[in-house]
């Protein structure tokens, strides 16, 4: 992939959203960044930049080091926090006030973080926290509480969260 179509690869999954869109575009330019040493040291001002801008300036917290598959989408992207240590799928979609991240152990250490599959529509306000795999083709409602594994085609609401129902998958003719 040539570094135009990585640095604008969520563009057309924002479509008039331009917040979203320039959001995304500086992520993945960090990460382009992030990648050898020599232009982390190059381009020390612009990491600099991108977390004063994005993460404290406009409260999105996407830390350079975390693992998000293409055609990612933003909504509202206020009070968004996601651990470095999350893995979010292809195509996924996250909402405002949303929190992804490891828990404290009793012991006094962290757990893992959320690995999270393709196509998983996340709402507002959810919290998703553990060492927890969500799968693919998942709609998380607007307050849920993760802590726990979700299986493919679900719809989880709830704190904590509950399965609802299984999504119905369209027959093919």
């Amino acid at each position: 992939m040539n570094i135009f179509a990585y640095l604008f690869q969520d563009w057309s999954a924002n479509r008039q959203n331009f917040k979203a869109q320039l959001v995304l575009f500086l992520f993945r330019l960090v990460q382009a960044i992030n990648k050898y040493t020599l232009t982390k040291i190059i381009f020390f001002p612009y990491l600099m930049l991108y977390r004063f801008w994005v993460e404290w300036g406009w409260g999105i917290e996407l830390p350079r080091k975390l693992t998000i598959g293409k055609g990612l989408s933003l909504y509202h992207g206020q009070a968004l926090v996601v651990n470095k240590g999350t893995i979010i799928g292809e195509y996924c979609s996250l909402r405002n006030s949303t929190t992804i991240g490891h828990k404290k152990l009793p012991d006094g250490t962290f757990s893992r973080c959320p690995v999270i599959g393709n196509h998983v529509d996340i709402g507002a306000n959810v919290c998703i926290v553990g060492d927890v795999t969500i799968g693919d083709n998942v709609t998380i409602g607007a307050g849920t509480v993760v802590t726990k594994d979700v299986p493919s085609n679900s719809v989880v609401v709830g704190n904590p969260a509950r399965i609802l129902e299984p999504k119905k998958t369209p027959l093919l003719v």
